[in-house]
């Protein structure tokens, strides 16, 4: 759905798969930066030293000034390069989960109603998580849920960090169901339509928010 969004807008994207090797870009070269999830924990630099050159390629296109969206494992990350504290969690939590908007998440012009339409300040999201974060200094708390109160943050007016799972539709959903525990069926949760729809809404406006920025090109 992100490649979605961007494609709409009329966005040149790459996509670069650092987890198989792939060199990541610097962040003078680019326009925005979005990373996503994967099985790993930050905290796995030895197995995976690509992880620390995300980190600082997050840090540099924060300093930079460009848009950057991070989801679950790019969240942890992102948290990681602004300096906040990523730990295990409490237990995991997979499926379709209502996240609940925070004051200031009900006036974001990606996650608030009055901006994206999503009305009720209570969201059905996609999560599959066991790791959560600190809020980096000067991050404004925009989402929570009980068990992990810290689900979303903006750094600036273009950085943003979902803990949760935005981008996934139903064929993403349908790769997952071999592999989450079988208590967890995204695919079977009637929540799981309006995940999509808010997951889709939540990608547009950050995009159009990126691009009425003028950063992204």
């Amino acid at each position: 759905m992100v490649a979605d969004e961007l494609a709409r807008v009329g966005c040149r994207f790459e996509v670069i798969r650092a987890d198989r090797g792939a060199r990541l870009p610097e962040a003078e070269s680019i326009g925005g930066l979005v990373v996503l999830g994967g099985a790993m924990s930050v905290h796995d630099d030895a197995a995976h030293p690509w992880l620390a050159v995300e980190r600082s390629l997050l840090a540099d296109s924060v300093v930079a000034g460009r848009p950057v969206l991070g989801i679950c494992l790019g969240a942890q990350q992102l948290a990681m390069a602004l300096g906040a504290e990523v730990t295990t969690g409490p237990a995991p939590e997979i499926g379709v989960v209502p996240v609940t908007l925070t004051g200031a998440g009900r006036l974001d012009p990606v996650l608030g109603p009055e901006y994206g339409g999503l009305g009720d300040p209570d969201l059905p999201v996609v999560e599959w998580h066991g790791d959560t974060f600190s809020l980096p200094h000067g991050a404004v708390h925009l989402a929570a849920t009980r068990a992990y109160p810290n689900q979303a943050f903006r750094v600036g007016d273009r950085v943003y960090g979902l803990q949760f799972h935005a981008e996934v539709d139903r064929a993403g959903a349908e790769a997952w169901e071999g592999v989450v525990p079988p208590s967890a069926t995204f695919l079977r949760d009637p929540r799981l339509v309006e995940a999509m729809v808010v997951g889709r809404r939540l990608l547009r406006r950050f995009v159009e928010l990126a691009v009425g920025l003028g950063a992204v090109g």
